[in-house]
């Protein structure tokens, strides 16, 4: 984690963007690295590391900050737009690795597995130097996407709507 130093002369400022609201405007390139990192995230090691070894399995690499596994506060908002409130706590893990070019990719993953930490740092790395997997990410967001769809069609399908009956007995 990184430490922040608080200036003498006035409030200490906070640059961390996390710690920012959240409808300040974000650059393209955020907001795309924020996606391809968001896709990695959720996609299962075995699909990763199936790739990784098929697209860039001779690529040379070292590990910056091997995978670490620790816990992350999430929050949550009533009825989504309401007062935040600490839902509870999290398992997360998290990498940074060195592609030989010197390019840099860092990943955090909800879970303990390593390796797909691992993995999705190599690929964010790939993504900064020359965009090379975006393919393979795009066609995992449209599979996410698609599993996104069907199981919220599947939800509505058990959707029961609970009313009640006014019987006229009180007029």
């Amino acid at each position: 984690m990184t430490a922040h130093t608080a200036r003498t002369d006035g409030p200490a400022q906070d640059h961390n963007p996390l710690h920012q609201n959240q409808t300040e405007p974000v650059d393209q390139a955020t907001a795309a690295r924020q996606r391809w990192m968001s896709v990695l995230a959720r996609t299962p090691r075995a699909t990763l590391e199936r790739e990784w070894t098929t697209r860039y399995g001779d690529q040379n690499w070292s590990l910056l900050r091997e995978p670490q596994i620790g816990m992350v506060m999430v929050r949550g908002r009533a009825g989504g737009a309401g007062q935040r409130f600490n839902l509870g706590e999290m398992t997360v893990t998290r990498c940074a690795v060195t592609l030989s070019d010197g390019t840099v990719g860092h990943a955090y993953v909800k879970g303990r597995d390593r390796l797909q930490a691992q993995y999705a740092a190599l690929f964010d790395a790939v993504m900064l130097r020359d965009g090379s997997a975006g393919d393979f990410i795009d066609d995992l967001a449209s599979a996410q996407a698609d599993a996104k769809r069907d199981h919220a069609r599947k939800v509505a399908a058990t959707k029961v709507d609970f009313f009640t009956l006014v019987r006229g007995e009180d007029e």
